[in-house]
């Protein structure tokens, strides 16, 4: 019996590795546009008039630490802990609609002060990529919800555990897309 739950988890991170790398493929399309557009201003704001470099850190350790928070909760589901990965996973959630909400209020600002997806290509291609990837935050933390009902309810079984290890995968995902964003997009943006 072992046998064939390792071997059915070990078939669906399988998949869910494709899934992620076609992720990936989104992903590099979407820095690839960047990376042309983003010098393509039609005179207004580049990013390095735009962007609070204090503000996207906050949002990056944010992140980062939800990532931790999510690990933690795996531990907690390796063990079986109901509420230790009941409360990891409380604390990744809150700490994902931080990080949303503070994306929001990013966007908000800049399309109140006259900046949006349309005033110039950079724009665009800027909306479209952290759009993107806050609409990816967004799919995690309703997923998050819909695998800890179960959880709640009946513990950590198996294909809980399996479900959740394919979760904490494209949580850290996610962590590692945003870095590449922090890295290229903010830090480079703002020089």
């Amino acid at each position: 019996m072992i046998d064939h739950q390792a071997q059915h988890l070990s078939k669906t991170l399988l998949g869910f590795w494709i899934y992620l790398m076609t992720d990936c493929i989104l992903f590099a399309t979407l820095f690839a546009t960047y990376a042309v557009l983003h010098t393509k201003t039609f005179g207004g704001p580049s990013g390095a008039d735009l962007f609070s470099l204090p503000f996207v850190l906050a949002e990056t350790l944010i992140l980062l630490t939800s990532s931790f928070t999510c690990g933690l909760a795996m531990h907690g589901a390796e063990v079986t802990r109901k509420s230790k990965t009941l409360f990891w996973f409380g604390i990744t959630f809150l700490l994902g609609v931080s990080f949303l909400a503070l994306e929001i209020k990013e966007f908000t600002h800049l399309v109140h002060e006259g900046n949006s997806w349309e005033r110039s290509a950079f724009l665009s291609a800027f909306f479209t990529l952290v759009g993107t990837h806050g609409l990816h935050i967004a799919t995690g933390l309703v997923w998050m919800i819909i695998l800890l009902v179960p959880v709640m309810k009946e513990g950590v079984s198996p294909t809980s555990f399996r479900r959740l290890t394919c979760l904490k995968l494209f949580w850290h995902f996610l962590d590692v897309v945003w870095i590449f964003i922090f890295t290229l997009v903010y830090l480079m943006g703002a020089k």
